[in-house]
């Protein structure tokens, strides 16, 4: 069992459930292909998430401990998951975790199905989710996303755009510098580069990313967490990333 201390007050935070392993392998294998096509039909709210219920509870582990107001979510897709770390967030709020003054930020190339699919399940959903257009790979992207957070807001950043080398590498250089010491970014989809549980049509690359950027100025300042793969399954092996140092 693994003992945190909360990054913003010091004091020892609760503890997460002992770990499971269940490796892809035997009996295991069939499972776990099956519950990854599974997961690409999920919803939320009557909106597509396509997230393992497993690393969803992980997520709200981290949303807690790291005390997270915002999320920057890279890959908005259908908008699903961005209705669900708003909830969450709002859930942290009315314990008095975090202010108020909760947001998701999500950015995709085109926005306008999940704008309409959004407004469909809440109304008002503009209050507290922000929708951003634009490429992750673009270096002013941030200044855009930066615009909409709350001053001196406390940042978890979701990266699940295309799963490939550039756009992972992309995505943590340019966002990982919002997330605060102590704070998260988690890079989905890491089975990408498990050759037995690659889905169809993908190359991977989003792992090898992953180890080059640690090596860099910016990457040495996080630390792979692997032991926040406690659900026995995950679709984002070796992306549970914190920040150490400023």
């Amino acid at each position: 069992m693994t003992q945190h201390r909360n990054s913003t007050d010091g004091r020892p935070a609760a503890h997460l459930p002992p770990q499971v392993r269940a490796l892809p392998e035997g009996r295991l294998l069939q499972y776990w292909r099956e519950r990854e096509r599974q997961h690409l039909r999920d919803v939320y709210a009557g909106l597509r998430i396509k997230k393992f219920p497993e690393d969803l509870r992980m997520l709200e582990h981290l949303l807690w401990l790291s005390r997270t107001q915002v999320v920057i979510e890279l890959g908005t897709h259908l908008g699903g998951s961005a209705l669900w770390f708003r909830d969450r967030l709002r859930t942290l709020a009315s314990y008095g975790r975090v202010p108020q003054d909760i947001r998701v930020v999500t950015v995709d190339l085109a926005q306008d199905r999940a704008r309409a699919l959004l407004h469909e399940a809440d109304p008002h959903f503009a209050r507290t989710i922000t929708l951003v257009e634009g490429d992750i790979t673009d270096p002013a992207i941030t200044e855009t996303v930066s615009r909409h957070l709350p001053a001196d807001a406390r940042c978890l950043v979701v990266e699940d755009t295309a799963h490939t080398y550039d756009t992972t590498c992309a995505a943590l250089r340019h966002f990982s510098p919002l997330v605060a010491v102590g704070g998260y970014f988690i890079v989905e989809d890491g089975i990408v580069d498990i050759p037995q549980l690659r889905p169809p049509g993908l190359s991977g690359g989003v792992v090898p990313a992953i180890r080059d950027w640690l090596t860099t100025d910016q990457g040495r300042r996080f630390r792979i967490r692997r032991d926040l793969e406690r659900y026995g399954l995950t679709c984002h092996p070796h992306g549970w990333l914190q920040r150490a140092h400023p």
